[in-house]
């Protein structure tokens, strides 16, 4: 077996090095015997823990518990649902720096930057959709004085939430206190490469609700995430990751007619207009840009339209606040930028900066190049790169990078910049920067993107309805309306009343 290193720093935390699943409110080892090793993408192939490699028996085992746990969840008082997200909310908060110390470590997202806000959200999460439990609730239709019309709305069943390795953690705060608000039973199935977090979630919701609500599986998504799209016991799959896995998630639950959320990729414009130039502009675009994420966020605003009368000057601005970010190890208080999650991750940015680097079509405004030597080589950094001079039909600005890599673009008509913004398979995120409300609001309103941004590049906020168009996905988050639509189905009841 393979010698697992823990960080000193982490041994309270993991409380040893192999992390169990969470399966009919017990921890649990996966019935195939096999173990996955869990590495930390800041020291290269460094081990800092073991999880469970689950097979479709354990998926088995977690959809028995949650159908099992289901008519007693449901039938609560949405008041006793509510106090145990809150109860659930107040113990991550009481926890946070562990839950943010073990982001850091299995994401590579930086502590102060990325990993503490990440979990500040899952917290806030909790406590609104405890906030809203009540809201679950239909209507009366004035039909007559013999008749009684009215809606019921009712909990789906057992909702299988498949999370990706990017922010796991606030992803998380998307699906499960939304779906446990409204009456489900869940299933967690963790990221491969970043499932520790979510385990110790698990844990924590199982301290405050009834075994089998909240399940959690460790294991490779085309077993047990497969498994999970296609059991006839998943009522939803609620899926976040790239476009092209989603497509298979699909068809899978497709296939048997099963609900289906997805929020997927996204190639996201980012559009200023010559009057939004100041130091604000600039340290929005850093925000929208998402590098103090490595770029690995699917709102990322890699796309950077600059209209041409100001193309320079706040492409120079930006590339100077850009170069000035800090980029080591992720639990470090003064790193803005941590490590790239994989080899295969890395090694895929490193191919799109070979590719820029070699056009001749391009400039190279910032970096574009790997790190050869000095600290950063010890783990999977890669350095913010900006490539200027690009053309809108160019690989780079048409596949989502997933990687610290900005393009920019010139434009000069609104017409045309909106068509460009527009010419993407991709519809998620976009940004919008002006001062003039007719610029800004008549832009935003021809994009087609699920989520705008206007003098903002920050993240979701709790409580607005979230989702993409096209190729980005389909159903909504983070709002009421969107457990609502996502995790209900309404039933009509008529009945005749005697006179």
């Amino acid at each position: 077996m393979t010698e697992v290193s823990v960080d000193p720093r982490f041994g309270s935390i993991l409380n040893g090095t192999d992390q169990l699943m969470w399966i009919d409110g017990e921890r649990t080892e996966a019935a195939t015997g096999e173990w996955r090793e869990v590495k930390n993408p800041a020291r290269r192939d460094t081990v800092i823990a073991r999880v469970p490699s689950a097979g479709t028996q354990d998926v088995e085992r977690a959809v028995a518990a949650s159908r099992k746990a289901f008519p007693g969840w449901r039938s609560l008082h949405f008041t006793e649902r509510a106090r145990a997200l809150s109860r659930i909310a107040d113990d991550i908060e009481a926890r946070a720096e562990d839950f943010a110390r073990l982001t850091a470590l299995d994401t590579g997202n930086a502590l102060r930057t990325q990993a503490r806000p990440e979990v500040a959200t899952l917290v806030a999460l909790f406590r609104y959709f405890a906030g809203i439990a009540g809201e679950v609730k239909g209507a009366t239709l004035p039909a007559g004085d013999n008749q009684l019309q009215y809606t019921r709305l009712e909990p789906l069943g057992v909702v299988a939430c498949i999370l990706p390795w990017n922010s796991p953690l606030m992803i998380a705060g998307f699906k499960v206190p939304a779906a446990l608000a409204a009456g489900n039973t869940v299933i967690l199935k963790a990221a491969d490469d970043a499932p520790l977090t979510i385990l110790l979630l698990a844990e924590i919701c199982n301290r405050h609700l009834p075994a089998g609500v909240v399940n959690a599986l460790t294991g490779r998504g085309s077993v047990i995430g497969s498994a999970l799209s296609r059991h006839p016991g998943v009522d939803k799959v609620s899926f976040t990751g790239s476009t092209d896995v989603g497509r298979g998630v699909a068809r899978e639950a497709g296939e048997r007619l099963a609900h289906v959320s997805l929020e997927l990729g996204g190639k996201n414009p980012s559009i200023v207009f010559p009057d939004a130039v100041d130091d604000e502009l600039i340290d929005g675009l850093l925000a929208a840009s998402r590098f103090t994420r490595q770029g690995q966020s699917c709102t990322a605003g890699s796309r950077l339209f600059l209209h041409e009368d100001v193309y320079e000057e706040v492409l120079d601005r930006l590339v100077a606040k850009l170069g000035a970010l800090k980029v080591g190890d992720p639990l470090d208080e003064a790193t803005d930028m941590g490590a790239i999650i994989n080899n295969s991750q890395f090694t895929q940015i490193s191919q799109y900066l070979e590719e820029g680097r070699a056009s001749k079509d391009l400039e190279i405004a910032l970096g574009g190049n790997v790190p050869s030597e000095g600290p950063l080589t010890e783990g999977y950094y890669h350095l913010p790169a900006v490539f200027g001079g690009v053309k809108n039909e160019f690989r780079l600005a048409q596949e989502e990078i997933f990687g610290p890599v900005l393009v920019a673009i010139r434009w000069k008509d609104v017409d045309d910049v909106v068509r460009m913004a527009n010419d993407t398979h991709f519809g998620l995120a976009a940004y919008v920067w002006s001062h003039s409300l007719d610029n800004a609001l008549n832009t935003a309103h021809r994009v087609e993107a699920g989520w705008v941004q206007i003098n903002q590049g920050g993240g979701q906020v709790v409580g607005q309805s979230y989702g993409g168009y096209k190729q980005s996905g389909i159903g909504r988050e983070v709002s009421l309306e969107g457990m609502l639509a996502g995790f209900t189905q309404t039933k009509q009841i008529n009945v005749k009343l005697r006179g």
